[in-house]
């Protein structure tokens, strides 16, 4: 009889928590469109895209890129394509989402300036029930099941054929957010959710660097004192992998 290894009861709530997430993903797409901000600035109307990408970055001061780890829907489908492939992505690709972000910021401030600022705040603009599809289709509004099999393709694809949550390292425009949000706290250094680690209690085992879902060299963290990297999702799987409880979440000031 096969036995099937069963996950550490904080990775089977996280991994619960972001498949709900997946799942409720076409009733909440909107919330998540950087298309809808661009068109809310150029209108001067703040949308519900715009006050939850505010409302992320406002969190990364305090919890990192927990989202990223917890409940993003996107990622819940990339760690589900992790059987199909589980290659490491390269550091090297990082730089993609920055080449997507700078420009479409600098396009937000464009439009709003054009649009003499905003003026109105307006959480269901263009979407009156709040819902994502819940619209019949060719009732006007955005082609919202067209958009989302996009953005499902797109994410399923990458990770597929490049690796483990190559989305996150390349296209996703919400995690510069986090990181801008993430590098600020560093520099204040006040107490917010992080990792840490006891180097002396290391055994080079390498399995938390192996289990990483972000692909990071996480061993190497370990042995350099500071568990600390932009593309830490704080998922905690190398504090659950870890044989020798070297890594542990705190909520202490530090870098």
């Amino acid at each position: 009889m096969i036995k099937i290894k069963q996950l550490p009861n904080r990775q089977r709530i996280r991994k619960a928590l972001q498949f709900i997430s997946f799942l409720l993903l076409p009733a909440t797409l909107y919330y998540f469109s950087p298309m809808l901000i661009l068109q809310g600035a150029s209108e001067g109307v703040v949308n519900g895209s715009l006050i939850v990408f505010a409302l992320l970055f406002l969190a990364s001061l305090f919890l990192g890129r927990a989202w990223c780890g917890w409940l993003c829907p996107t990622g819940a489908l990339q760690e589900l394509c992790a059987p199909i492939n589980d290659k490491p992505t390269s550091p090297k690709i990082n730089w993609i989402k920055w080449a997507v972000f700078i420009p479409w910021i600098g396009l937000i401030a464009f439009l709003a300036v054009r649009a003499g600022g905003y003026r109105t705040i307006d959480p269901f603009y263009q979407l009156e029930t709040g819902v994502t599809m819940a619209l019949p289709l060719g009732e006007g509004g955005p082609p919202w099941f067209l958009i989302y099999y996009i953005v499902i393709t797109l994410f399923f694809a990458l990770a597929v054929i490049v690796g483990r949550r190559a989305a996150c390292h390349t296209v996703c425009w919400m995690a510069p957010f986090m990181i801008v949000g993430r590098w600020i706290r560093n520099r204040v250094r006040w107490p917010s959710l992080r990792l840490k680690a006891d180097r002396h209690k290391c055994v080079d085992c390498q399995a938390c660097t192996r289990a990483c879902p972000m692909s990071l060299d996480v061993n190497g963290m370990v042995r350099s004192g500071v568990v600390e990297h932009s593309e830490c999702s704080l998922c905690g799987t190398c504090v659950d992998t870890c044989p020798k409880d070297v890594i542990a979440y705190t909520l202490k000031a530090g870098r």
